[in-house]
């Protein structure tokens, strides 16, 4: 240990301490940043292509089961709208492909970052949605429309606060 504080390294900052962003102290040029920035886009992609694959798929089975003709007009919207909200993120996650397929080589890659974070995000709002949905049908059919209506609601805020409030709470701390 050195600089005079028990378990303090020297030349390791705090986040407290640190003032510049990542893409600041690191020693690279513009295009090993947007190269890094999308291979870093690209993994988080397989992550949730992944969940999103695995939910589709449960959906698309239960329209051909036996009990799925005897569920209320509720039940069924809500597992039409979950089933676009599914396929919707599942586009949104598999564009960026067609976009780096179609500007390959184009010298746009400060483009294509751009385009591909806002895809993503976006597929994370249709996911969120999804899933919700997907818990919704099942709790409804489960325990009834008044728990599912809450363990949903419970379920969304659990989710805002995990993907939205506290990434830009840490945001706004650096």
């Amino acid at each position: 240990m050195t600089g005079g504080r028990a378990g303090y390294l020297s030349g390791v900052r705090t986040i407290d301490e640190r003032k510049t962003s990542d893409d600041d102290v690191r020693d690279e040029t513009e295009a090993e940043r947007l190269d890094r920035n999308y291979g870093e886009l690209l993994q988080e992609l397989r992550v949730t292509q992944t969940g999103v694959q695995i939910l589709f798929a449960f959906l698309l089975t239960l329209a051909f089961t036996q009990r799925f003709e005897q569920i209320t007009s509720f039940q069924r919207a809500t597992y039409v709208v979950t089933l676009l909200f599914a396929v919707g993120a599942a586009a949104l996650f598999i564009a960026p492909v067609a976009l780096h397929r179609v500007v390959f080589r184009q010298n746009l890659k400060d483009r294509l970052v751009f385009t591909t974070n806002r895809m993503a995000l976006a597929g994370l709002v249709f996911l969120l949605v999804a899933l919700v949905g997907a818990l919704l049908l099942i709790l409804d059919v489960t325990l009834g429309r008044t728990p599912a209506l809450w363990f949903s609601a419970l379920a969304a805020a659990w989710f805002l606060l995990l993907w939205l409030v506290v990434p830009l709470a840490s945001r706004a701390r650096d």
